[in-house]
């Protein structure tokens, strides 16, 4: 099994025990697991680690293991389980750490949907024509629209209890990743680009039509 899935039968496991905590205990989890800026000043700095595997409720849980199970494997494939499992924790170490200057110091931060972000730009950059069969498109194109709803999100101020800027955050540091090991990022890319233009080119002939 790859390590990809060995991560996220972690934060499934890991998840689930939390939820049939009793509260008070639940909430004493939290304060020595979950990330925040309060917790970090403490020096609990294992919570980069830990933060990453806990999530919030069962959809937080499934949309992002989906997630991390389609753009995860398919970059363990391409440049191998060591750079993938490296990327992840990059990406959700420095994103908890970067993040703090978003949120209040006493926000708790669990979740691995921005090291997932991490992961999806590598792809854009390495592999953006892999199709999915679970998104029906190809996961350059689900990777950029992704990015760019957390920046409409942030920008319009949705609010909510989802770490937009986090996200957007885990997307940027795969950048640099993904230009470092593809030789060919800069096509990957536009690509990408390509394949947005034609995304939304459909969407307004569909909207047309109905």
């Amino acid at each position: 099994m790859r390590r990809i899935n060995w991560i996220i039968l972690l934060c499934v496991l890991s998840s689930i025990f939390s939820w049939y905590l009793p509260s008070n205990e639940y909430e004493m989890a939290l304060s020595y697991l979950a990330f925040s800026g309060e917790n970090l000043i403490q020096g609990k700095v294992w919570t980069l680690i830990t933060a990453l595997f806990l999530h919030a409720y069962p959809m937080h849980l499934a949309g992002n293991m989906i997630f991390l199970f389609v753009f995860g494997n398919t970059l363990e494939k391409e440049i191998g389980s060591k750079k993938t499992l490296a990327a992840f924790l990059i990406g959700g170490i420095l994103s908890f750490l970067l993040s703090t200057y978003f949120y209040d110091p006493g926000t708790p931060l669990i979740g691995a949907s921005a090291a997932i972000f991490t992961l999806t730009s590598i792809v854009m950059l390495v592999k953006p024509l892999k199709f999915s069969i679970l998104f029906l498109m190809p996961q350059g194109l689900i990777a950029i629209l992704y990015f760019i709803y957390n920046v409409a999100a942030v920008h319009f101020e949705v609010q909510g209890n989802i770490a937009f800027n986090s996200h957007i955050i885990g997307f940027i540091l795969g950048m640099p990743l993904g230009i470092a090991w593809s030789k060919d990022w800069k096509k990957n890319l536009a690509i990408t680009f390509v394949l947005l233009v034609i995304f939304y080119i459909l969407q307004i002939f569909l909207l047309q039509i109905l």
